[in-house]
């Protein structure tokens, strides 16, 4: 889909993402990294728990179908270089602190003196302007200022953050992706590049979903829950232990709940155990977020047993049965074993080298039909550095000289 388009690729661990999401799309992304290799290559786990730059699991998940180019563009024959590159790229991700690449003269202005047509995506952790534009960040502290630590976890503990994943740095990496291709249809229509300045903390707080609403409309600070979510006044339950794991379940209200109420009626009498409090309550009554909460805590209390003593697999099969809005909380074992995703091809095997296994990998965001890109693994340090200057029109003797400078 994106097979007649380059990127180059700037980015450290805070912007990886990014790239990637073009690169599933077909495009020939270039990342560019040090000669000792990309600092994202240190992050672990590790393959076999081996600590090593060819081994990082993150670097492997992330860098898929992209090829590497090891330049020092601190250095000023890797600037040259790095410019000849983007004279004919049409995207250049980067995460550098803001105005480090422009004191190399490889900021927007001098960029797109060389190709108006450039989309230059910049990923900070505040944006490129503002009081904290040149303040630092990590994953804890960025998603703390986008808000969503102060919603997550137990109301009588400290906050939590969401998943072991840096969402700080993936959320915005992602934001930039769908800014990236906003700038190029803008492209495609007029020939102009743009630059995309992507703040990371504004891209957390985009995902707050009611939160900053239910502030302007009622004046309510939606606080963490735990395993409930506020509405308004009241609380609802939303994840369940259950045998093996986690589900959640959700009650809508309207005649959407109404009807998952009398399926969860049948399936309690299926199993022999009717309850006459679900039987007995008229849930017509209840519109979303208007259900008492008395009630609330007396379905709580009704599901919470019913699910305690009953496995994932077991419920999910039940709640399709009965057309009840559950799913099991899935782990990673989970998902890699899900049928859904494994009919469709999703889990996709890659051999790596010098590890004892193929491992699998997810696949692409999105499939498009008749433009789907094979999976290619992530590049050794350097694989590329030789084909990709002796594209620029470099002879073997100069890409010589240039590793042996340190340069390359």
């Amino acid at each position: 889909m994106l097979q007649a388009y380059r990127v180059i690729d700037l980015t450290d661990h805070r912007g990886i993402f990014a790239a990637k999401v073009l690169a599933e799309l077909g495009a020939d992304v270039i990342k560019v990294e040090p000669p000792t290799g990309d600092p994202s290559r240190g992050i672990g786990p590790f393959a076999g728990d081996v600590p090593h730059p060819e081994r990082s699991l993150f670097w492997m998940a992330h860098a898929v179908n992209r090829r590497s180019l090891t330049l020092d563009i601190a250095h000023g024959r890797g600037r040259d270089l790095l410019r000849r590159l983007v004279s004919s790229a049409h995207f250049l991700f980067e995460s550098s602190n803001v105005g480090y690449l422009d004191s190399l003269g490889l900021g927007w202005d001098d960029l797109r003196r060389i190709n108006p047509g450039l989309v230059y995506v910049s990923i900070t952790p505040f944006g490129r302007t503002g009081p904290r534009s040149h303040a630092p960040a990590t994953d804890l502290t960025g998603v703390a200022l986008g808000g969503s630590l102060f919603m997550t976890g137990e109301p009588d503990l400290p906050p939590v953050r969401v998943s072991h994943a840096p969402q700080f740095w993936l959320v915005g990496s992602a934001t930039a992706a769908a800014g990236a291709m906003v700038a190029h249809h803008h492209r495609v229509r007029t020939g102009e590049g743009q630059l995309v300045d992507v703040s990371c903390q504004q891209a957390i707080a985009r995902t707050l979903s009611h939160a900053p609403q239910s502030w302007d409309m009622n004046r309510v600070i939606v606080k963490r829950k735990g395993a409930y979510r506020q509405l308004g006044s009241i609380t609802v339950r939303i994840t369940y232990p259950c045998a093996d794991g986690y589900v959640a379940c959700y009650f809508p209200g309207g005649p959407v709940g109404a009807r998952m109420m009398a399926g969860l009626a049948a399936w309690h009498r299926d199993e022999g155990v009717p309850n006459a409090f679900i039987e007995g309550t008229d849930w017509q009554r209840f519109e979303f977020g208007t259900t008492p909460q008395a009630v609330l805590d007396e379905m709580d209390a009704t599901l919470a047993a019913f699910f305690a003593i009953r496995r994932k697999r077991e419920l999910a099969e039940g709640a399709v049965r009965h057309r009840v809005i559950l799913f099991p909380v899935s782990d990673a074992s989970d998902l890699l074993q899900h049928p859904q995703p494994r009919a469709r091809g999703f889990w996709q095997p890659i051999a790596v080298p010098d590890i004892e296994r193929t491992l699998e990998f997810p696949g692409p965001l999105v499939r498009v039909q008749g433009h789907e890109t094979p999976a290619r693994r992530a590049p050794r340090i350097g694989e590329h550095t030789s084909e990709i200057l002796r594209d620029l029109g470099l002879t073997p003797a100069e890409i010589e000289a240039l590793r042996a400078g340190g340069v390359a």
